[in-house]
């Protein structure tokens, strides 16, 4: 990956319990445009609160982000914390404090052990120069099974770009922001106010369109830093340039996210829920959170039982306006339903058959409207009561 102006480093700081890495470091070489957006939860950690105010200025220049404890719920510690953390990397750089972001993730309520951070922050600064996003990706996993990373590349006159991400996130996972930790990265020019919308365009059609578990965190945060160090002329809203760019960034967060569907906590199946003839597009998209979140349909997608029943039952409580007598249903291409009437016994049969794949799509068409969405899931498996049961031993 050909990315400029970006340097990364990790290093153990035992922040949980020894014997990987858990602190990591993420730095432009110049300022960078930066947006980002933040768990909704009115609980949020205090990386969050403080994140939230560093990025109001449009800039940043530095990430810190650690594993294995959460910052939230610990009052005005966890807070004196973070304010001391992006201290220490402004101080180590040369830069102000204002310019740092700082992200957590772990578990929830623990104080977060300074004296591990301070001690483990000149390494940290040090090792900047032999870093690698990839480094970065596994510092940050917690239940995950594996790093999440993707790039694309793009053209600007004549000058190429690049746009990097990577993710963490198997369980709390739930849609109204970003639902995990996400930095994207880019050598790219572009102009702020359309690097903003484009971003949270980009994160609408993503992170807000999955879901696992139906839980939102504290510490939910995306984040984009586009530092221009490739040289290319500014990038900008309705060129065919910025058009492109859209492109390249949905990519990457979309893949993103449906890595972290594909290991949501004991996941089996990768569902795409596809629901049209809304109202308009946010009731279609209330019906496919719906059906996506129940645990009733979850189930019966890990038991590969073909049970539609349970979906027009999400559909009929989802708060959307459906008429019973319009709705149709597919698994795949397997008609399932139609009028809102069963299809038969050869659709069950082959609707289970569908089942026992590894990825498929659901259908629902309301009959009523233009109105459409999709959204990602997983199915809800004895594995991910085990991971949950287990999580702060």
């Amino acid at each position: 990956m050909d990315i400029k102006g970006f340097l990364f480093s990790t290093v153990e700081a035992a922040i949980k319990k020894p014997g990987r890495k858990d602190l990591a470091l993420i730095f432009s070489e110049v300022p960078a445009n930066a947006v980002a957006v933040f768990t909704t939860s009115t609980v949020k950690a205090a990386p969050v609160l403080l994140s939230s105010k560093h990025i109001a200025s449009g800039f940043a220049q530095a990430l810190i982000v650690n594993s294995g404890n959460a910052n939230a719920c610990t009052g005005e510690p966890g807070l004196l914390a973070a304010q001391e953390t992006t201290q220490l990397i402004a101080r180590g750089l040369g830069i102000e404090a204002e310019a740092v972001q700082v992200c957590s993730t772990g578990v929830i309520g623990v104080p977060m052990p300074m004296d591990r951070i301070r001690s483990a922050v000149p390494a940290l600064l040090n090792g900047l120069t032999s870093g690698t996003l990839d480094d970065i990706a596994q510092a940050i996993m917690t239940t995950d099974t594996f790093p999440k990373m993707e790039a694309r590349s793009g053209q600007a006159g004549g000058i190429s770009y690049t746009v990097a991400g990577i993710a963490k996130g198997a369980g709390m996972i739930m849609p109204n922001m970003a639902t995990m930790l996400s930095f994207i990265i880019t050598d790219a020019a572009i102009e702020p106010t359309f690097l903003q919308q484009s971003f949270r365009q980009a994160v609408d059609c993503s992170f807000n369109a999955i879901t696992v578990d139906g839980d939102m965190s504290t510490n939910d945060t995306c984040l984009v830093m586009a530092n221009g160090m490739s040289g290319n002329p500014t990038i900008t809203e309705g060129s065919p340039e910025g058009n492109a760019f859209n492109t390249v960034l949905n990519e990457v967060l979309l893949s993103l996210a449906k890595q972290i569907v594909k290991d949501g906590e004991g996941a089996t199946k990768f569902v795409e829920i596809r629901v049209s003839g809304a109202r308009n597009n946010a009731e279609a998209k209330r019906v496919a959170m719906a059906i996506a979140n129940s645990s009733l349909v979850k189930t019966a997608f890990f038991g590969q039982d073909a049970n539609w029943g349970r979906i027009f039952a999400a559909v009929g409580y989802s708060g959307a306006e459906v008429d019973q007598s319009l709705l149709s249903l597919s698994f795949n291409d397997v008609c399932m339903a139609k009028n809102g009437v069963f299809a038969g016994g050869d659709a069950e049969a082959r609707g289970t058959e569908v089942l026992k794949e590894k990825e498929f799509t659901v259908s629902v068409d309301l009959g009523i409207a233009t109105g459409t969405a999709v959204v990602y899931t997983s199915d809800l498996t004895h594995e991910y009561i085990s991971i949950n049961a287990d999580y702060r031993s």
